[in-house]
């Protein structure tokens, strides 16, 4: 919590007002708690059902919304779906938040939905006042028990970043504002690289008392998940920041940026593999979730990178060795296939690689003779699944141990394998040089963190083989399209993860190019070169 900011603590039984209340020219009667609508006498009129009518929607909204403005919290929460949750948030909305001067207008509905804008005063201590303006949008409802119409309530009615358990809040700021500057000194702001806000917002929250700042007072959301970073909406005084260096690449940055607008729902990550330095981090997504370094996902076949690594360390194929690549396979209950059935014959396992050969991967699990092999490589050689300290919060991979058919959808990157890009893009690099470094997107010198370090490196020759066979998959294979444009000592493996319930697979990209690795992922994308592929191939070049 904020200092000089007070907690709003609701508790006991809100009791619902038998009588008529007026707001904006309309009388609402309520019969019973949570349920009723303006101009609806349960206790006489027949319960309605069905869609809200137009009129309906029209009078509940205008009802809402001037209770709200005139700060009447009882009255608003009792014209929704949920009055014990909708209170105290009004409540707090004037007691915590310091939201004043509320001027709420409707916009036109669209069925339901009805859009509306708010304009209000933010004043904090007397001698801080600032407007503040910003748009939302409620949905009428018929209630369970009545049949009245109801505003559905939810956190995001009050202001649309609000989530559950989140709160508003106006005080003192409890880090210093930061300004973050990218490796050559570069400015770094959520005006000019929009998708590195939460990035931001966890840098201050987690440095900005080691910069030498001062706080100001701000309106902020303080989530109710104690590792979320607090998100500021609103600066009454700016107070003076402190500057935070960090690994990342404004050009990186502006080209990620760039890319992942291309499709939402969309993340990519780009490091530098000699060093484990992030360079860039964006996501194109509704929410403010930072899915490139938090995600946990399927990555599809670009799994393969690790699961061909340690094929190879174990001897069991060779980049020009023939392997079988059949259309179909089927292993312990469970059947593979290749994408449109295709087979390779005569082929070896590079060509298998570069054409992702699903059946090629599967054949082999036998052979290991170790339902741990693979989980053993992700971690002692990829860094996958250690306590990465990247300097803000990342989810670091997982591979658990598996047998069976479970296994052998773990080797082409499906089933309980879990990565985001920013693990993606780490596999990618460590193919690149043979030895994990953590990637970082601060300096570990600034607080002396322990990072992560993978008990050993591929062996020379293994790290070769897994070079040319990315390579050959950029020139020749699944990813020559959208490398096709991408200069320099080049390489890249695709992925298509299939998704219980969604009808088109997430497409997954990770490529090189000298010194740069990036991987992205593009939710409900297809193949992974159609749309995950040239984001990776934008930042490659950028970089």
């Amino acid at each position: 919590m904020r200092s000089g900011a007070k907690a709003a603590i609701v508790g006991g039984v809100f009791l619902v007002a038998t009588g008529g209340v007026a707001y904006g020219g309309y009388t609402l009667l309520s019969g019973e708690s949570n349920d009723p609508g303006p101009g609806i006498n349960t206790r006489s009129a027949p319960r309605k059902t069905g869609p809200p009518s137009v009129s309906e929607v029209d009078r509940t909204t205008k009802a809402f919304l001037a209770a709200w403005s005139k700060g009447d919290a009882r009255a608003a929460a009792d014209l929704t779906n949920n009055a014990a949750a909708a209170r105290p948030a009004l409540d707090a909305y004037r007691a915590v938040a310091h939201v004043s001067e509320v001027t709420l207008t409707p916009g036109t509905a669209v069925g339901a939905k009805v859009p509306f804008t708010v304009k209000a005063t933010v004043t904090y201590a007397e001698a801080k006042r600032k407007p503040w303006s910003y748009a939302s949008e409620l949905t009428v409802v018929r209630g369970l028990t009545t049949g009245a119409p109801l505003v559905d309530w939810a956190p995001a009615v009050v202001h649309p970043e609000l989530k559950a358990d989140d709160r508003l809040t106006t005080g003192e700021a409890t880090a210093p504002p930061i300004k973050a500057v990218d490796r050559d000194g570069v400015e770094l702001t959520k005006e000019k690289y929009p998708s590195l806000g939460p990035v931001l917002d966890t840098l201050r929250e987690k440095y900005g008392k080691k910069t030498g700042g001062k706080p100001g007072v701000e309106l902020v959301i303080e989530g109710g998940d104690s590792d979320a970073p607090v998100r500021s909406l609103l600066t009454l005084t700016k107070g003076k920041p402190g500057k935070l260096a960090t690994t990342l690449d404004a050009g990186t940055q502006a080209a990620a940026e760039k890319a992942v607008q291309r499709y939402r729902n969309s993340s990519v990550v780009a490091v530098k593999p000699s060093t484990g330095e992030i360079r860039a981090v964006a996501n194109n997504r509704d929410d403010a979730f930072n899915a490139a370094m938090l995600g946990k996902q399927a990555p599809g076949s670009t799994m393969k990178i690790v699961t061909a690594a340690m094929l190879l360390e174990k001897g069991l194929v060779g980049a020009d060795r023939p392997v079988e690549c059949p259309a179909d396979v089927m292993y312990q209950g469970r059947t593979f296939h290749n994408l449109d059935h295709f087979d390779i014959k005569n082929g070896t396992f590079t060509q298998s690689f570069a054409r992702s050969c699903n059946t090629a991967f599967i054949k082999q699990i036998d052979d290991t003779k170790d339902d741990a092999a693979l989980s053993k490589e992700a971690q002692d050689v990829f860094g996958i699944g250690l306590d990465w300290q990247t300097g803000v919060a990342s989810a670091d991979g997982s591979v658990p141990m598996a047998s069976g058919g479970e296994a052998a959808a773990q080797y082409i990157g499906q089933g309980t394998v879990q990565m985001n890009v920013l693990n993606m893009a780490s596999v990618t690099a460590t193919a690149k040089t043979g030895t994990f470094r953590q990637p970082v997107i601060v300096p570990r010198s600034l607080d002396g963190r322990e990072i992560a370090q993978a008990p050993r490196s591929l062996p020379g020759g293994v790290s070769e083989q897994l070079r040319t066979m990315m390579r050959v998959t950029a020139s020749s294979g699944t990813g020559a399209q959208a490398m096709a444009s991408v200069g320099g000592d080049k390489g890249a493996k695709t992925g298509s993860a299939e998704v219980d319930g969604q009808g088109t697979s997430n497409s997954w990209f990770t490529g090189f190019s000298d010194d740069v690795a990036a991987a992205a992922v593009v939710e409900s994308g297809g193949h992974g070169g159609d749309a995950a592929g040239p984001l990776v191939a934008t930042v490659l070049r950028a970089g």
